[in-house]
């Protein structure tokens, strides 16, 4: 017997509450929660085990992330510069939906957000201090703490975000598939997309998704805490970042509830807003001609080193210094990419190819660049000077690396309970997002559902967090990352196959209607000058 709605006028009333597609919501939420029950069940003990299992993937594997993300970055590149970049996701009539600021401050927020508060300051104080390769705590060493920083923050995760965006803007968009990762394998897989394979490949993605966000939401609320406990002297332990996560996900689902346009869409524009006054605190009252040469120093020993550090494996050395840095970040990002390819792929219709890898590549990357030289490059030359130990701190606790910093510069309270409230709202703009994308994926690719079953999965990415926290602390949080990001890192190389291939079929189809439009064209001129010379 069918089960009547309760509602006779709204025949979707029954779907109130939960519009899921069961062969993807149910495995992976099913998956989801089991590690999180297995991690508790285990305690202390899944320290070891996370850690035994990132050495092993880093060890053999390594080589295939480093060169898995150089694919990712110089596809993306051809399809812009090729006789694609022309083509503009929704259909040469489309109109974008946000202006280039709103679009350029949702772009910043989804790509770092979290995360680049946590580490700009503390990767160079760590590279500086324990560089990969030449003497410590030298001014050589400051110069290769910020290339390999770069290198981790630059153009390499930036491809990867844009590739997946692209491919599923162009799909979703342009040819009316489903906004969610099997759309992309359309060409090779055909209609088996909305089968079985097409349901394994989402419940991959709704997995990397999740790991993915509850590393950056792990790293963010040890950073909260932090702050919190050298403002304020709250105590600094992993039972009060588990509070945390509860507190922020209770703000989390008033801004799911908010939407898209007045939650993130403002929180971002509030993070832009917040980063950018820290970022001018710290140009006015820290080394400001220091801040600015460094900038363009650093961007071109960047490119200079570009082609070496990005195909570096660490092969003739006899240490894994690359496997707790490079690969983590190389998984990180991948793991991520289903995340951040979504968010910015819904707010990117109307763009052309060409206008949305480059506006992905560059914009973000040298607004992050700036940021990472002006709280990187200071903190390392006030190391260098000995007018302020910032490394000590930082190596007993990494997340109070950006406080320790403003601690050395005028009207530092304000400006460190500023940065406790970008972490805060980056947490929230992450969540949200997260689980509007994993929703998509796991609804079926549908846009819009109702939003407890969004609230539902930004629970889960909080829950996820704190047991990661529990489980093992910044080794349990990259491990997540690295264990997810190596399979995915496989479909995404698949992916990249699959978007050329959809990309070439658009484009012959549109040379097609050119060449129909010019035939019907001169049919036309031909007809009219024949009734002319018809007419006496």
């Amino acid at each position: 017997m069918t089960k009547k709605p309760n509602n006779p006028e709204d025949p979707k009333a029954e779907k109130r509450f939960f519009d899921i597609h069961p062969p993807v919501f149910w495995p992976a939420a099913v998956l989801a929660i089991a590690f999180i029950a297995i991690t508790l069940a285990v305690g202390e003990p899944m320290q070891e085990v996370f850690g035994a299992i990132q050495e092993w993937i880093s060890n053999y594997f390594g080589w295939f992330l480093v060169i898995s993300v150089n694919v990712y970055l110089f596809l993306i590149l051809y399809l812009a510069f090729s006789r694609f970049g022309t083509i503009r996701l929704g259909g040469k009539n489309a109109v974008p939906e946000f202006s280039r600021i709103s679009w350029f401050a949702m772009l910043f927020s989804a790509g770092m957000g979290i995360g680049i508060l946590f580490w700009s300051v503390a990767e160079p104080i760590f590279h500086f201090t324990d560089p990969p390769f030449g003497e410590a705590s030298t001014i050589g060493a400051a110069g290769v703490a910020m290339k390999t920083t770069f290198l981790h923050w630059g153009l390499h995760p930036w491809g990867i975000y844009a590739m997946v965006g692209l491919a599923l803007a162009f799909f979703s968009f342009n040819r009316k598939l489903p906004l969610a990762i099997r759309s992309v394998f359309y060409p090779l897989l055909g209609e088996k997309v909305h089968g079985a394979w097409g349901d394994a490949i989402d419940v991959l993605a709704v997995l990397a998704t999740l790991f993915g966000l509850a590393t950056s939401l792990g790293l963010g609320v040890q950073q909260v805490n932090a702050g919190l406990g050298h403002l304020f002297g709250m105590p600094v332990s992993t039972n009060m970042q588990v509070l945390l996560i509860g507190v922020i996900t209770f703000m989390v689902s008033i801004s799911v509830v908010s939407g898209l346009n007045r939650g993130v869409k403002r929180l971002s524009e509030l993070n832009l807003n917040l980063g950018a006054i820290l970022l001018a605190f710290l140009l006015i009252f820290g080394p400001t001609v220091f801040i600015l040469g460094a900038y363009v120093q650093n961007i071109g020993a960047y490119l200079d080193g570009f082609f070496e550090m990005s195909f570096w494996t660490e092969s003739y050395s006899e240490t894994d210094w690359q496997n707790a840095w490079t690969l983590f970040y190389w998984a990180w990002w991948i793991s991520w990419s289903p995340f951040v390819g979504m968010f910015i792929a819904r707010i990117s219709k109307g763009r052309t190819i060409r206008e949305f890898v480059l506006s992905v590549l560059i914009i973000p990357t040298l607004l992050t660049f700036l940021w990472i030289t002006a709280f990187g490059g200071s903190a390392i030359l006030l190391e260098l000077k000995g007018i302020a130990d910032i490394a000590g701190p930082v190596k007993e606790d990494i997340a109070i690396s950006i406080y320790e910093l403003i601690d050395a510069f005028p009207f530092a309270l304000a400006a460190n309970f500023a940065a406790i409230l970008l972490v805060i709202s980056f947490f929230i703009t992450s969540s949200d997002s997260g689980s509007l994308v994993v929703d998509a994926f796991a609804s079926g690719g549908k846009l819009t559902s109702p939003v407890t079953q969004r609230i539902f999965w930004a629970v889960i990415q909080g829950v996820t967090a704190a047991v990661l926290l529990v489980g093992g602390g910044l080794t349990a949080l990259q491990t997540a990352a690295i264990i997810t990001g190596l399979p995915f890192a496989v479909i995404l190389i698949i992916m990249g196959y699959s978007l050329k291939q959809g990309l070439e079929n658009e484009y012959e189809k549109e040379e097609l209607r050119k060449k129909e439009i010019e035939r019907e064209t001169y049919q036309d001129i031909v007809k009219d000058l024949l009734r002319q010379k018809k007419t006496p």
